[in-house]
């Protein structure tokens, strides 16, 4: 959807509001919560909340207005009165916790849509949880707003809302006994490169290629020429010579692939809104390829600190500088694992530069989701334990509640022998295997580098590796495939996974002679019916 959502008060010389100032809506508690809208230039705005606070500012020379309004500790419902030439009155306003939720198609996947989204969707009378769902929106210049409006909690409201970000809401909603709301942003099929400004990426040698050869498709975009090749596309369509009603071929540059698109559409219309953190699902269309996979190293922290930075700036300080930042990891797609280790598995990479980032990047998280795949579907429906897992890294890292945030998490090795020794944090309670049976996730080499199924075994905290044959090993691998799931995994005693992970550093491909390989995507057959995999339960 090219978004064309007209600037604010432009038309008219009221003062006037952003979509996401209105009825309903849901601000951050404690903190100079941002505030702003249009109205005539040089116009003072006065805006003044029930709770006894208020703040004024002055339009700037293209109408442009901002406070920052102190929100006092949870509760409501309140009133925010909006005075200049005009008054508004927004209804209806709670204050307790907020949370960006940006990503893809599994952000957006609807909870009507998932395992357990029925039965929980018709339960979900919480009115003190509030939706903010944006319409997806592209475009290459940045929008000021954006279509979407604060919504309560009900079971309609909540079957159309993100599965991931409902499960976080109740979950936090409910152990911390105060109003969440979810300013959620998904658009499916975008790779990170779209949902921050271009040239903060400039330097980045792949996002310069991908902006120099659409910028040039562009360049030589025919208009007469499209539309031609579109009418006879019609007319085949029409004869039943192709399916899919055909679309006119637009320029790369104002497509949903191209750099910083979906941030100026989805992201730059609601910051500075006052949040506590944000959620991220995104990485499907960044891990196409080894390369490209392995580059979300890179990406990530540089979107992660773009967004505080710009957060806190343009909030003047409210908005904490290092807010909690956490991440999905990729769920299992595609056939089940066979080999030890799958030499071209992308999705294995990018997980691994996942885990790289929430080691390296201050108050960050990482959701893992191995367990939660689907060997056909690339849009899984097990999506609760995502939501909540995201939740318990929340609970603990953000409110220290007392909660186990992570699954197993790769600290150390140790040589004893012909074994290698693995130390995990974040044991909770032990480790424990996914099922009954050997753990026989863990590959091993020696130093030719030849992986091999290995013989893992659990011993108090650690996890001890050998394989016959190799007497003397250099390196272990964990769950390290597109689709390790149908393997035993480690988890701990709470019921979380832990993150798949390697112990050395070597090269992950050759960059001169490395050739991308397409994944082969499965096909659907017709009497298709995923289930939930079996795993240990979890706290829920």
């Amino acid at each position: 959807m090219w978004c064309l959502v007209p600037l604010a008060g432009t038309a008219s010389a009221d003062v006037s509001l952003p979509a996401i100032v209105g009825d309903n809506m849901m601000l951050q508690q404690q903190m100079g919560a941002p505030i702003g809208g249009r109205a005539n230039p040089g116009e003072t705005v006065t805006v003044a909340g029930s709770w006894g606070k208020e703040a004024s500012a002055t339009a700037d020379d293209n109408g442009k207005w901002k406070v920052c309004l102190d929100t006092p500790s949870h509760g409501g419902p309140y009133t925010l009165t909006i005075k200049g030439k005009n008054e508004i009155t927004v209804n209806n306003v709670m204050i307790g916790e907020v949370w960006l939720c940006a990503g893809q198609s599994n952000m957006g996947w609807r909870l009507s849509a998932t395992f357990d989204g029925a039965e929980d969707s018709a339960s979900a009378n919480y009115p003190n949880i509030r939706i903010f769902r944006s319409q997806i929106c592209r475009s290459h210049e940045p929008r000021e707003d954006c279509v979407a409006q604060w919504t309560p909690c009900t079971p309609e409201t909540a079957a159309t809302c993100s599965a991931v970000s409902f499960y976080l809401a109740r979950k936090l909603h409910q152990e911390l006994g105060i109003p969440v709301g979810i300013v959620l942003q998904p658009y499916a099929g975008t790779p990170i490169e779209g949902w921050m400004p271009k040239e903060i990426q400039m330097d980045d040698p792949r996002t310069r290629k991908i902006v120099e050869e659409m910028d040039a498709e562009s360049a030589a975009y025919n208009p007469a020429a499209a539309k031609r090749q579109l009418e006879r596309a019609t007319e085949s369509w029409k004869q039943g010579k192709r399916k899919g009603e055909p679309k006119l071929r637009t320029p790369s540059y104002w497509g949903h692939q191209y750099p910083a698109n979906i941030f100026n559409g989805m992201i730059y219309p609601v910051r500075p809104y006052g949040i506590r953190g944000a959620i991220w699902y995104q990485g499907e269309r960044n891990a196409k390829d080894i390369a490209q996979a392995a580059n979300y190293v890179n990406q990530l922290p540089l979107l992660i600190d773009y967004y505080r930075s710009s957060w806190h700036e343009m909030s003047e300080g409210s908005v904490a500088r290092d807010f909690p930042f956490y991440f999905v990891q990729l769920p299992s797609w595609l056939a089940a694992q066979t080999a030890p280790v799958e030499a071209d598995a992308a999705w294995a990479v990018s997980r691994e530069m996942m885990r790289l980032v929430a080691r390296s990047v201050p108050n960050t998280g990482v959701a893992v989701s191995i367990d939660t795949g689907d060997d056909v579907l690339l849009h899984p429906k097990d999506k609760k334990p995502i939501g909540l897992r995201l939740a318990y890294l929340a609970l603990k890292r953000t409110y220290g509640k007392d909660f186990v945030e992570y699954g197993p998490f790769y600290k150390s090795y140790r040589f004893e022998g012909d074994k290698i020794v693995l130390t995990f944090d974040y044991v909770g309670s032990g480790l424990m295997t996914g099922k009954e049976g050997p753990l026989n996730s863990f590959a091993i080499a020696g130093k030719d580098r030849n992986f091999v199924w290995s013989d893992a075994v659990i011993k108090d905290d650690s996890v001890v590796v050998s394989a016959k044959g190799i007497s003397a090993p250099v390196a272990v691998r964990y769950a390290w495939a597109m689709n390790p799931s149908r393997r035993n995994l480690l988890y701990n005693k709470e019921g979380i996974p832990a993150s798949p992970f390697r112990t050395d550093d070597w090269p992950l491909f050759d960059a001169g002679d490395y050739v991308p390989k397409e994944q082969v995507k499965p096909q659907k057959p017709d009497d298709y019916n995923p289930i939930p995999l079996k795993r240990p339960p979890m706290i829920q």
